[in-house]
């Protein structure tokens, strides 16, 4: 079966972070988390779409019992830059109260739907709530995000791969390049 970013692709660009530094890295974040968290069971709360893959690789490198839910919000649709509006698309299924919370993000932005996500899941009472973000776009944030656990900082330019998309195409890709457009 042929994959669906085939590498000569005209719209990919240059890797950003490799398929190796992105195992390294999410191996150390998640003898980090293990390690914060000792004799707990974190609660994983991914945002979807595009933080699946790396929840999914995160998950299994904490050495503790976890546990996943997912919530899909929406500030970018098809476009290459957010709206600036974020709504919740799909809630969690569980229960947030007293519980070790990590939102696990894909990439960090402007920040605003961090900080919406973060108001609203502070709301339902849990015992702590952290955010572990694969990536951070430089210089894009509007003041400091609080971020406990960040993968990489990576120049402000448009990404995909390792779960981020343009359209929906593009998850599968096993590192993370700029896109160049079609």
């Amino acid at each position: 079966m042929e994959p669906a970013a085939p590498t000569d692709d005209p719209a990919l660009g240059e890797v950003v972070v490799s398929q190796a530094a992105i195992a390294a890295r999410v191996a150390e974040l998640g003898a980090q988390i293990a390690d914060d968290y000792a004799g707990r069971a974190p609660l994983l709360v991914g945002v979807l779409k595009g933080a699946f893959v790396f929840m999914a690789d995160l998950a299994r490198a904490i050495d503790l019992p976890v546990e996943c839910d997912f919530m899909a919000v929406s500030s970018y649709g098809a476009a290459t830059k957010t709206s600036g509006v974020v709504r919740i698309v799909k809630d969690l299924d569980l229960d947030l109260s007293g519980r070790d919370v990590i939102v696990v993000e894909d990439i960090i932005d402007s920040g605003l739907t961090l900080q919406y996500l973060r108001r609203n899941l502070l709301a339902r009472g849990p015992a702590s709530l952290e955010v572990c973000a694969m990536l951070v776009r430089e210089g894009q944030q509007k003041g400091d995000l609080g971020l406990k656990y960040v993968g990489f900082s990576i120049p402000p330019d448009f990404v995909i791969g390792y779960g981020l998309d343009v359209a929906e195409r593009y998850r599968n890709l096993p590192d993370v390049r700029t896109y160049k457009g079609a």
